[in-house]
C-alpha cells in the first residue's frame, strides 16, 4: 500500500476518480516505459498507467484548490488571474514530483536494504558456522528484525516452500531487488552454490568486500562535508541577508506597495524554510548507505 504525495483525496477516493484519467495514463505510460520498473523497485504493487492516472487525479484536485486559494489572495490587488497562473505552475510541478516519487521511494528502500545488509550477512555467517543449513538460516533471518532484508528473505522462503528451487528463488530476488549491494551478495551466494563452493567462505568474502566498500563511502562522505557546509552558509545565511538589504533599499527608492513588500518577505521566509528542509535531505542522502541508520 502506498500513498501519493500532495494528494488532497484519501486513497480509496483517489483510486475511484482515477478511472476518469485512465486513457490518458495509458497513453503516458508508453512515453514513460521505465516507470513500471521504478514502481516495482519501490515495492508499489500497481501498474504504471494506473499510477499515472492517480497522479493526474491528485494534481487536478490540487489545481482546483490552489486556483481558488490563490485567486482569493491576489483578488485584493485586482490580479486574480495571476493566482490562476501560479496555481497551474505549482500543480504542474506537483504532478512531475508525483511521477518522480517512485524513484525517491526506491532510493529510500535501497538505503534501508543497504543499512541492514552487513548485519544480516553476519547473522547468516554465525548460523552457518553453527552447522545450520542455508535454507534454515534464511528462515531464521526472515523472522528477525532486519527491516527490508527480512521482508526480501520472507519472499524467498515462501517461494522455496511452494516448490521453487532454492537457486531459482534467490535468482528471482536478485533480479527484482533495487539494491546493487544486495544483488551482488545474492549473486555471489548463487554462484557459490552452483560451483559447489563452501557458502561460509563465500559469505565471508562478501562481508569483507562490503566492509571495504563501507570505509570508501565514509571517506567520500567526509570529503563532501566541507563543500556542503559552504553551500549551507550561502543559502541559509548570506543570500537571505543580502536579499533583505536589497528589498529595504529598493523599497525606499521605488516606493513599493505594502502588499508587494509583505509578499516578498513572505516568499523569502518560505525559501529559507524550504532550503533548510532541502539541505537536511541532502545530508541524509549523502550519508553512507552501508553505515546503517
Amino acid at each position: 500500500m502506498f500513498v501519493i504525495p500532495f494528494s488532497l483525496l484519501p486513497p480509496p477516493l483517489l483510486r475511484r476518480f482515477s478511472n476518469l484519467f485512465m486513457k490518458y495514463g495509458d497513453a503516458m505510460s508508453k512515453v514513460l516505459p521505465y516507470l513500471q520498473l521504478e514502481l516495482d523497485r519501490a515495492g508499489f504493487v500497481v501498474q504504471s498507467r494506473k499510477y499515472i492516472s492517480q497522479c493526474m487525479t491528485a494534481s487536478s484536485f490540487m489545481l482546483i484548490f490552489l486556483s481558488v486559494a490563490f485567486s482569493l489572495f491576489f483578488a485584493k490587488v485586482s490580479e486574480f488571474y495571476f493566482g490562476i497562473i501560479l496555481a497551474v505552475v505549482v500543480s504542474a510541478l506537483i504532478f512531475f514530483m508525483q511521477l518522480n516519487y517512485p524513484k525517491i521511494a526506491s532510493s529510500r528502500r535501497i538505503r534501508k536494504l543497504d543499512s541492514d545488509l552487513l548485519a544480516s550477512l553476519q547473522a547468516i555467517m554465525i548460523q552457518l558456522n553453527s552447522g545450520i543449513s542455508l535454507f534454515e538460516s534464511l528462515v531464521i533471518l526472515s523472522n528477525q528484525e532486519f527491516g527490508e532484508i527480512s521482508i526480501e528473505f520472507k519472499k524467498v522462503v515462501k517461494k522455496i516452500n511452494a516448490g521453487v528451487p532454492q537457486i531459482k528463488a534467490l535468482e528471482d530476488a536478485a533480479l527484482q531487488n533495487p539494491s546493487p549491494y544486495f544483488r551482488r551478495a545474492l549473486w555471489q551466494i548463487i554462484n557459490g552454490m552452483k560451483e559447489g563452493a563452501t557458502i561460509n567462505k563465500v559469505i565471508a568474502t562478501t562481508i569483507s568486500n562490503l566492509n571495504k566498500e563501507q570505509i570508501i563511502q565514509i571517506e567520500k562522505y567526509g570529503g563532501q562535508l566541507n563543500p556542503l557546509a559552504m553551500f549551507y552558509m550561502m543559502g541559509a545565511v548570506i543570500v537571505p541577508t543580502l536579499s533583505i538589504t536589497f528589498f529595504v533599499v529598493l523599497a525606499s527608492f521605488i516606493g513599493l506597495s505594502d502588499v508587494i513588500i509583505k509578499a516578498s518577505f513572505l516568499g523569502l521566509l518560505c525559501f529559507v524554510i524550504f532550503f533548510q528542509f532541502m539541505f537536511s535531505g541532502i545530508i541524509k542522502t549523502k550519508r553512507p548507505s552501508l553505515l546503517g541508520e
